[in-house]
């Protein structure tokens, strides 16, 4: 097994909104430079959500080999932790075939993995668990907060306090280690793995907004008729609905509530629309402020884009 170089490396993430155009670009990539793709979607991972994910075809997954898809029941959540482990096993393989890399999706905060800590590696035992779930049931959020603050006095400056979430969390972690907020912080940044220390090169796709909203149409029109309500009725049956993250997605949940009687085939469609369009503006909106500046790359329905140049 030969060495692979530093140019091989390079991790080459490819990502853009839903309905931009990603899929047909990620696989000529990828034909034209040797490499593997590596799913970074947050849907694609389960097995039978298809239509709804316009999850790459029988053809497409020819072409190129792809990973991290159809690797969990959809009953069963995928955890952000075991993504990263999964992703850099998978990463591993595919350099000691001397592949190439390509990370595509539209999932932001596991693409965000790639280039930053996401995985909290302090592990709160059942032990203090039960000791904040007492605190609370006797003394409530302030309770919370004064046993913070025991730990760590400058908490009222790290955490905003009148977020009982964020104490349980924040009150949990400093128990465990008896290390304060800041300090927890500190470690959290300084976290390093084969994600985050892999040079990358990072593309993202846009598009007008009226063409991506006529894309996103389109796109729901072909997944209705091509069999999404009898999809999601297979998955109900099946009991995906167990899993949060799979039925609550847009196109399922909706979907889901077509089956319920709440809306008709022309409301679905709508709603489905309507959402969809709501997810892109938050997904522009993460890739600007959570990921490093990368390459724009505009895309239109006329002009070709150059695989040649799409990393250049």
């Amino acid at each position: 097994m030969g060495c692979v170089s530093v140019e091989d490396e390079t991790l080459y993430a490819l990502t853009g909104c839903t309905a931009v155009g990603k899929t047909a670009l990620a696989l000529d990539w990828a034909e034209a430079n040797d490499a593997e793709i590596v799913s970074c979607d947050s849907l694609l991972f389960y097995r039978g959500l298809d239509i709804g994910t316009a999850k790459p075809t029988r053809e497409d997954l020819g072409r190129v080999p792809h990973h991290l898809i159809d690797i969990r029941d959809a009953s069963v959540a995928m955890d952000i932790g075991d993504y990263v482990k999964l992703a850099i096993a998978t990463i591993e393989d595919i350099r000691s075939r001397g592949k190439r890399v390509l990370v595509t999706g539209g999932s932001g905060f596991y693409l965000k993995a790639f280039f930053a800590p996401v995985v909290d590696a302090v592990v709160v035992s059942p032990a203090v668990r039960e000791q904040v779930l007492e605190i609370e049931a006797s003394e409530g959020l302030q309770g919370m907060v004064r046993k913070l603050e025991e730990i760590d006095p400058n908490c009222r400056s790290e955490v905003d306090t009148e977020n009982g979430r964020r104490v349980i969390r924040a009150l949990e972690r400093c128990l465990e280690t008896g290390k304060t907020i800041r300090e927890l912080k500190t470690e959290f940044a300084a976290q390093s793995n084969l994600l985050t220390e892999a040079p990358k090169r990072l593309v993202v796709l846009t598009r007008d907004r009226d063409q991506l909203n006529e894309r996103i149409a389109l796109r729901v029109s072909e997944m209705l008729k091509g069999g999404l309500i009898d999809e999601v009725a297979r998955l109900k049956a099946e009991g995906f609905e167990a899993n949060a993250s799979a039925s609550g997605s847009i196109g399922y949940r909706e979907t889901l509530a077509h089956l319920r009687g709440e809306y008709d085939l022309d409301e679905l469609k709508e709603t489905i629309a309507t959402n969809t369009r709501r997810l892109a503006k938050k997904q522009r909106t993460w890739f600007r402020t959570q990921l490093p500046q990368g390459k724009t790359i505009e895309l239109d329905g006329e002009s070709q884009v150059s695989v040649e140049t799409i990393f250049k």
